[in-house]
Formats: C-alpha cells, sequence, structure tokens
C-alpha cells in the first residue's frame, strides 16, 4: 500500500508541474499585452496632461479678463483703467501661478448696448455721465507646454479670454 500511495501522488504531482496535452502554451502573453497597451496608456496620460494645463490656464485667464474688467470700470479717467487692468492681470495670473510668455496682453475698449464697439476714451468722456456704457477686457496669453517633455505636444497655447463689465451710469467721471 505504501509502494502505491506513493507512486499515485508522483503521478499527480507530475501530471500537475508538467503540461497537459492538448492545451496550447501561453508563456509570456501578459509581456506582449502590456507592450501593445502601454504606449496608447501613456499616450492618453500625456493627453490629460495637457489638457489640464489647457483647462487651468483658460480658467486663469478668464478670471484675469473679469479682474481687468472691473478694475477699469471702477476707474475714474481712462489712464486710470489702463493702468488698474494691467495691474489686475498681473496679480490675477500670479495668484493663479500662470506664467505667460511672453507677459500677458490686456486689451480695454468701451462697448455700446447692441455690440458697437467705441475706444475707451469715449467710456469715459465726461458727456457720456447717464449713458450705458460697458468695459471689455480682452487678456492674451501664451502658455508654454515644453516644459512637460511629452513628445508629440505643442509647444504653447494661446489662450484669450474677454470679459464685459458695465460702467456706473451716473458717476462722475473725470
Amino acid at each position: 500500500m505504501a509502494g502505491r500511495s506513493t507512486s499515485t501522488g508522483r503521478r499527480r504531482l507530475g501530471r500537475s508541474v508538467g503540461r497537459w496535452r492538448g492545451r496550447p502554451a501561453d508563456g509570456g502573453s501578459m509581456s506582449v499585452e502590456v507592450a501593445i497597451l502601454a504606449p496608447a496608456f501613456l499616450l492618453l496620460l500625456g493627453l490629460a496632461v495637457v489638457g489640464g494645463r489647457a483647462v487651468i490656464a483658460r480658467n486663469a485667464v478668464d478670471l484675469a479678463a473679469h479682474d481687468a474688467a472691473r478694475a477699469a470700470s471702477i476707474a475714474r479717467t481712462e489712464q486710470q483703467a489702463r493702468a488698474d487692468g494691467e495691474v489686475a492681470v498681473e496679480q490675477a495670473l500670479a495668484q493663479q501661478g500662470l506664467a505667460c510668455d511672453p507677459a500677458a496682453s490686456v486689451t480695454l475698449t468701451g462697448e455700446l448696448p447692441g455690440g458697437t464697439d467705441v475706444d475707451l476714451g469715449y467710456a469715459f468722456a465726461p458727456e457720456r455721465v447717464g449713458e450705458l456704457v460697458f468695459v471689455v477686457a480682452t487678456v492674451r496669453c501664451t502658455v508654454a507646454l515644453a516644459d512637460l517633455g511629452l513628445p508629440g505636444t505643442p509647444g504653447s497655447i494661446d489662450v484669450r479670454r474677454s470679459f464685459v463689465s458695465p460702467m456706473d451710469r451716473f458717476r462722475s467721471r473725470r
């Protein structure tokens, strides 16, 4: 009996370690799958990083345009409006940690109801007191992507955002 159980045990051990007949060998298939899927995964990861940077940049520039329009709309003179708008953009972008290369450009214009564009000086003219005029701030920022080091990404993206803020109709403007 002892001989029989030993011989049966060896036979079972031999079958579990060896290959079964009719079953295909699949050794190394996992490494092939990883080799095929890894570049696709890395591409998706790179797209997520670039997309995230673009969304953050757009939000920061949008906030800067909002701040510039608001600062310019409460200024008393055209020169003060331009200076306050530029300072507001610099502060908003610095607070958001966004570096523009070159520095962000700020364009301030006036707008009448109905969408008619006018010069910013028109909006601040003393004879316009009582007239509804808007200040439009447009901020343009070029955001570098080269520091990401991802192949196939553009070197930079250009972000441009505008915001409109109404001026107080009955405030003195000089």
